[in-house]
């Protein structure tokens, strides 16, 4: 492991480390694609052991694509509780972002074996155990960097097969973000079903 590993490491672990010393049960949540115009968000929560430590576990976006991949599987082969959940593009229209968001992370922490979570950012889920919300806490927390990179691969995968399903928008390159190739195709071809109909009144 290079030095700089080792830093982040102890960096990630800074929250993490002191629950594991005293056997405290937790895992860690957040999010990946609140921002899109298209596709649905998806949520993690992830209970992994305080060894091994894996070496490439950080926030999803400091990793590239390929990184992100590789991570992911070692994070399911090590884990010790794997939980995803999600929300669609409807649900979203329907009670908006925040809401919908938190309605996935209640799907993905369900079963999940502990008594504390550690959230990014997110308050006020009724989780069935102490919350702890940390702003950026995909950058200081272990667990919670790899329920990022879970959300993040598994959205991502999806809109790789929305592109495939939707063919025209490019959704496997911009993820369904509002970039100006994906405006200037929605406005082109008009929203298919995986657009949220509240997120595009401006583009159509």
């Amino acid at each position: 492991m290079t030095k700089k590993r080792e830093e982040r490491l102890v960096l990630l672990t800074q929250t993490d480390g002191p629950l594991w010393a005293q056997g405290i049960a937790f895992a860690g949540m957040d999010e990946a694609g609140r921002g899109p115009l298209a596709g649905n968000v998806v949520a993690a929560c992830v209970v992994m052991p305080g060894d091994p430590l894996l070496p490439w576990v950080d926030d999803s976006k400091k990793l590239s694509p390929k990184r992100r991949e590789q991570v992911f599987d070692e994070i399911m082969q090590t884990a010790l509780f794997v939980g995803v959940g999600e929300a669609t593009p409807e649900e979203i229209d329907a009670i908006n972002i925040l809401e919908a968001t938190k309605n996935a992370m209640r799907r993905a922490a369900m079963g999940a074996p502990a008594s504390l979570f550690l959230i990014d950012a997110v308050k006020g889920l009724g989780l069935p155990g102490e919350e702890r919300a940390i702003i950026h806490g995909d950058a200081v927390s272990y667990s919670i960097a790899a329920a990022s990179i879970i959300a993040k691969v598994t959205r991502d995968r999806q809109m790789a097969e929305l592109d495939r399903l939707y063919p025209g928008y490019n959704f496997e390159q911009h993820k369904g973000y509002g970039t100006a190739q994906h405006i200037a195709a929605l406005r082109e071809l008009g929203p298919c079903p995986a657009h949220r109909r509240s997120f595009i009144g401006n583009f159509v």
